[in-house]
């Protein structure tokens, strides 16, 4: 037994329905898009992205406050002698232990958050029992060294480094 088939030529109503479909689609992709594109971030957020920082003005000893996405950032120029003194401190010292060489991409700047890991509040620069180029935070007592590093109070970790390159000698980007 022998089974034939015959095509059938498209009609009318084959044309009206793939018309529709494609319309339907074209449809649901405007009604989408705006939806999608709002989840975008706007203008002043991506500039807030990341903050470059003229550094050519920060003489040795001194620490500059810059704001990278709400933050405060500590940018400090240290002098060869606190370089010196937060390299010679022991590891088995800290209560989160981190060498100076990996908290900073050059002996001379530090680059921190400045915000307390213990409670959020914003440490004082040069102030507590590191005060050329440590910080304290008043709120409860905590205090970090010249590489930001905790070493007395309740705070948990050091101060957070953000990332950040140098984009010359006297420019750093911030994120």
């Amino acid at each position: 037994m022998a089974v034939t088939t015959t095509l059938q030529e498209p009609t009318r109503r084959d044309f009206l329905f793939i018309a529709t479909g494609a319309v339907g689609a074209v449809g649901a992709a405007a009604a989408i898009w705006p939806l999608i594109s709002q989840m975008s971030p706007d203008a002043t957020t991506l500039a807030a992205a990341s903050v470059e920082v003229d550094i050519s003005g920060i003489a040795e000893g001194q620490i500059l406050t810059v704001k990278w996405r709400g933050k405060p950032i500590f940018v400090s120029h240290r002098t060869p002698d606190e370089v010196k003194e937060v390299r010679a401190v022991p590891l088995n010292e800290l209560r989160d232990p981190a060498t100076d060489q990996s908290r900073v991409q050059k002996p001379d700047w530090l680059v921190v958050i400045g915000i307390c890991t213990h409670l959020g509040c914003v440490p004082l620069k040069n102030e507590g029992p590191f005060r050329d180029g440590g910080f304290f935070c008043p709120c409860h007592g905590s205090v970090y060294d010249q590489s930001g590093r905790i070493r007395q109070g309740p705070a948990p970790a050091n101060l957070a480094v953000p990332p950040y390159k140098f984009a010359s000698d006297i420019k750093i980007i911030i994120g």
